[in-house]
């Protein structure tokens, strides 16, 4: 597998299309959007999830359904040797009284984010420090100038943009042709968290988390539920499509 296959998004549960059918994995620089809905009608009183049920896609890594966000980076920051988070997680368990384990759950995703903003906090006076010492030093350049000018760019050219965003890994994709954007994909970190089963039947890591996800109080009111999603802090503004009640397109609008 190389680097262009790494990451692919699939929709068999979700409402899209592709050319090539709905159980096939796309790149973001091959990436498509033809909207296809067939989900339930007015009053919208449940979603047959063996269909499509979402308008979300499900991203891949090498196949595999990933959660990104505050959880996974203290994770990787924890398994990587990080004292400060070694510290904090540590004193963290043993306050709780419980084991490493245990960070896998919603109060494990909830606890990685307040550590996460100390350790931040605590890393943001180095960061001033070493930009102002740039600065000083003469360093103020903060992009290329050459490469501004489209026409300096080739027939056809394709670049990506990867950053942690608070909510996790984000990444937008994008492919020119002769100037003109051809195609432009973004990977967001609700998509890969809050994406539906993809053509193997692996559920999206919202899914996954409430997968045995016991209901101790009320079954009329499960704040457990509601509890569980939000550790994720969702955000599924990047998956909002206005339509009518038949799921129809209302208006679409070319930039020239």
């Amino acid at each position: 597998m190389n680097a262009a296959d790494e990451i692919q998004e699939y929709i068999a549960h979700s409402w899209y299309n592709y050319e090539e059918g709905k159980n096939t994995g796309l790149h973001p620089y091959d990436g498509e959007t033809s909207l296809n809905y067939t989900g339930p009608k007015p009053p919208y009183e449940h979603l047959d999830v063996e269909q499509s049920y979402s308008w979300m896609k499900s991203p891949r890594w090498k196949g595999h359904a990933m959660e990104v966000g505050p959880l996974a980076r203290v994770l990787m920051l924890y398994a990587s040797g990080h004292e400060q988070t070694k510290e904090l997680v540590g004193m963290t368990l043993n306050k709780l009284d419980i084991p490493v384990e245990a960070l896998f759950s919603t109060l494990g995703r909830t606890a990685a984010r307040t550590l996460e903003t100390k350790i931040f906090a605590d890393a943001m006076q180095g960061w001033f420090d070493e930009l102002i010492s740039n600065i000083k030093a003469g360093n103020t350049k903060t992009f290329n100038e050459v490469l501004w000018e489209p026409s300096s760019w080739p027939k056809h050219a394709q670049g990506v943009g990867f950053m942690e965003a608070p909510r996790g890994g984000l990444a937008h994709w994008i492919v020119i042709e002769n100037e003109t954007i051809k195609n432009y994909q973004a990977v967001v970190p609700s998509t890969w968290n809050a994406g539906p089963r993809d053509a193997n039947g692996q559920p999206g890591a919202y899914e996954a988390a409430l997968q045995d996800n016991h209901i101790l109080h009320d079954v009329k009111q499960p704040v457990e539920i509601l509890r569980t999603i939000h550790s994720f802090d969702p955000c599924i503004a990047c998956a909002v499509h206005l339509s009518d009640v038949n799921g129809e397109e209302l208006i679409k609008v070319k930039v020239r």
